[in-house]
């Protein structure tokens, strides 16, 4: 899973990071306070430096991505400029790597036996990255994160800005989903370390709870429940409803807690699936329905109270705590242990605990 927006390039800091992000840089802080959501809302890149030969880097992209579009994307080239550096590398080696004969493109065997060597050597640089920045004191290399887009949006902004002017040779990747996407992408080595705000489905991960979060009921500020701010559960299966799309670790939760009080999910009006808490907040103001999201997506809303309440539903509380994810095995080490050691220290530690 590496599912990327448009992205805004982003003006270069006084770090040896460079991150590109629509929203404020803010000093750091001794207590974390959460973060303005930043946009584009899926996601946040911080270009990264490497030892790489860049004609390698280039067709490594494309090999994965199987795409030359999305390669040109993910490296901020256009397409043109990519199909230049694999001709150019097909030149040198005298081998043609890709078959773009159909409507598909695929590695041809030599590619094949060429993107096993990229990779080693991809990963043997990090590592001397890594162990040259060990040498001087300080963690450096990459840092590949995935997160659910609750946390994307509204927590790991802050997070990952001040973390960056503390390990200025850190050079980190940031990819957003839902909570299932990111699963998968742990189990299929794409990420080193990943933030969920729902239990995963498997049984292969180390879990690190690392901060409490509340899902709340919302609706337009001139719905007849704002001046109520309280309603018996049963009455959420009267009004058309906005919910997170299937995957998605507030959707579970929600979907949990209700049929703990007899509300099963056939009883539910959902009108509209939305694949963020920013459409959601913008479906209900704008009348669609009632839906829920997490109260760090309304800490700093202007909109509530002139456009949108919060609902309480007697006897049913949505809380849960976001994690940390990572594979199980050996403990984590440089820049995501130092990163998974610098949030718990921001925002309050938990126990660890593994899935099963």
């Amino acid at each position: 899973m590496r599912t990327l927006p448009d992205r805004e390039p982003g003006s270069a800091s006084h770090h040896a990071a460079e991150i590109s992000l629509n929203t404020e840089t803010l000093a750091p802080r001794k207590k974390f306070q959460g973060a303005t959501p930043a946009e584009p809302c899926r996601c946040l890149i911080i270009a990264m430096a490497s030892l790489e030969n860049f004609r390698l880097t280039v067709f490594r992209k494309v090999a994965q991505q199987l795409s030359f579009r999305k390669a040109a994307e993910e490296l901020y080239l256009t397409q043109p400029a990519v199909s230049l550096q694999i001709k150019a590398l097909e030149e040198e080696l005298g081998a043609v790597l890709f078959d773009r004969s159909g409507s598909q493109v695929k590695l041809t065997p030599a590619g094949q036996a060429l993107i096993r060597f990229a990779e080693d050597s991809s990963r043997l640089l990090h590592e001397a990255v890594h162990a040259l920045a060990s040498l001087g004191g300080a963690h450096g290399g990459a840092l590949a994160l995935g997160a659910s887009t609750t946390i994307a949006q509204y927590l790991l902004p802050r997070l990952l800005s001040e973390f960056c002017a503390s390990h200025p040779r850190v050079h980190a990747t940031l990819v957003s989903g839902n909570t299932e996407q990111i699963v998968t992408a742990i189990e299929n080595d794409k990420i080193d370390l990943g933030f969920i705000e729902g239990p995963p489905h498997s049984r292969d991960l180390t879990l690190v709870p690392f901060l409490e979060d509340e899902l709340v009921l919302l609706v337009p500020a001139a719905h007849e429940w704002a001046e109520r701010k309280i309603i018996a559960p049963s009455e959420l299966t009267r009004v058309p409803l906005l919910m997170r799309e299937r995957g998605s670790g507030t959707r579970h939760i929600v979907e949990m807690a209700l049929q703990r009080h007899r509300i099963r999910r056939s009883a539910l009006n959902v009108v509209m699936e939305l694949d963020s808490s920013e459409a959601i907040k913008s479906a209900v103001e704008a009348g669609f329905g009632a839906g829920f999201v997490s109260r760090w997506a309304l800490a700093k809303d202007a909109r509530l109270g002139p456009s949108l309440a919060i609902v309480q539903i007697k006897g049913v509380r949505f809380r849960r705590h976001f994690m940390m994810i990572y594979p199980k095995g050996p403990d984590l080490s440089g820049p995501s242990g130092e990163f998974r050691s610098f949030v718990l220290a921001n925002t309050g530690p938990k126990p660890v605990k593994s899935a099963r």
